[in-house]
């Protein structure tokens, strides 16, 4: 009689089974953030860097956030629709610097650092054309680390927060040059653009990027006639690709540039300052020989400007005269438009922070993601940008390395 043949099967079921170890991936612990909202003593400033609705989103989260009373209030939030949204009210700056992480727009003056505690962190903009070495210092000695709006990146390599506000720039700008070329503000008396028969205004704009194109595109709706100079070719041929048509376009030479601005009506300098260093293409010179009335606009002016007559102005005093030209230079013009701006920052920083909070904190941010540790200009009582250090001829540490050394 023949054995019966085994199954698989059977021989798997006679077998002895055992268990087998096998690693977990282990996740990451969530994190949560106590977000500290500070009201801006800067009298231009209305701006803030989270509307109710975004707090009410990362309350829902499990984050804490503190605002201080009336720091809304500028952007046409008010403290209720923050309370509603789950913010706690603080009355007093000392309450609002107790938070962990302060998000604020302008940079910290040394009273507000004074109010800090060590191991903070700080992001705000850094306006490098006005930074003071006091303040830097100030911030590593408390072992701040600190972020600036204008270095932080995303993941393809722009400047999200600068464009943004670069947009807001670009379409106030012209609405801007109405105001002051009117009659009604002893301006030229000239409308913005062209009707029949009347040769239009002439706009010159300087510099070729997203404030500019934002610029270009309202001063054509108007009808002005509307040159860009920019000593970057490729920014020059790619604001013409956006724009989907023939604009007159130059590199910055002094010569041309100087015939051009004799017969402008308004001057748009729109230059970011290149390592840190303003650009003052435009000279005293140059302004000299502009027509009386005629109108600069230098949306450069916080990082210095790029015109050498500008001085900085206030919304509440926006303009000086000049050898006989009207210069506004006021340094946050996106202040006008406050609750666009407000929600536009809020757009960027919401999603950041929730991200944030995934990685395990800011410090988990940082290291995890090039694009923002891009924005750090001090860690932990040290100076980790290059610019800033050459500006104030510190020493500096290159952050890299100190992700390195982590490792």
């Amino acid at each position: 009689m023949t054995e019966k043949k085994k199954t698989g099967f059977e021989a798997l079921a006679k077998a002895s089974m055992q268990t087998q170890e096998q690693l977990l991936e282990v996740r990451k612990r969530r994190h949560t953030f106590f977000i500290g909202l500070p009201k801006e003593i800067s009298l231009q400033e209305n701006r803030i860097s989270l509307t109710p609705d975004a707090v009410a989103l990362l309350v829902n989260n499990g984050h804490e956030v503190w605002v201080e009373a009336k720091a809304g209030i500028g952007s046409k939030f008010s403290d209720k629709q923050y309370s509603d949204a789950g913010a706690k009210i603080v009355y007093s700056p000392q309450e609002v610097y107790q938070a962990d992480v302060i998000l604020k727009i302008e940079p910290p003056t040394l009273e507000e650092i004074e109010l800090m505690h060590a191991g903070q962190t700080l992001i705000s903009a850094l306006q490098l054309g006005h930074l003071k070495v006091e303040s830097l210092q100030a911030l590593m000695k408390k072992k701040i680390t600190a972020l600036a709006y204008e270095f932080i990146e995303d993941k393809v390599g722009g400047m999200p927060i600068i464009r943004a506000m670069s947009e807001i720039a670009g379409s106030s700008v012209l609405l801007i040059a109405s105001e002051y070329l009117s009659t009604a503000n002893n301006g030229k008396g000239v409308i913005l653009g062209g009707i029949t028969g009347v040769p239009p205004t002439k706009v010159v704009i300087i510099g070729a990027g997203t404030v500019a194109e934002y610029a270009v595109r309202a001063a054509l709706g108007l009808g002005a006639d509307v040159q860009v100079f920019d000593n970057h070719l490729y920014k020059l041929r790619r604001i013409k690709h956006l724009l989907g048509q023939q604009i007159y376009t130059s590199t910055i030479d002094t010569i041309t540039l100087s015939d051009t601005l004799k017969t402008a009506d308004v001057v748009v300098g729109a230059l970011r300052a290149e390592k840190g260093r303003p650009r003052h293409v435009i000279t005293e010179e140059m302004v000299t020989q502009m027509k009386v009335d005629s109108l600069i606009i230098d949306l450069s002016i916080d990082q210095g400007g790029c015109v050498e007559t500008s001085e900085i102005t206030t919304l509440s005093k926006p303009v000086f005269r000049k050898h006989g030209v009207i210069h506004y230079c006021v340094p946050n013009v996106a202040s006008r438009v406050a609750h666009t701006a407000a929600n536009a920052l809020s757009n960027i920083f919401t999603p950041t922070i929730l991200r944030a909070a995934e990685e395990g904190g800011v410090e988990a941010m940082i290291f995890s993601h090039k694009w923002f540790m891009k924005g750090v200009y001090t860690y932990k009582g040290g100076l980790t940008n290059e610019h800033v250090a050459r500006k104030f001829g510190l020493k500096h540490k290159n952050i890299e390395l100190l992700l390195a050394a982590r490792f």
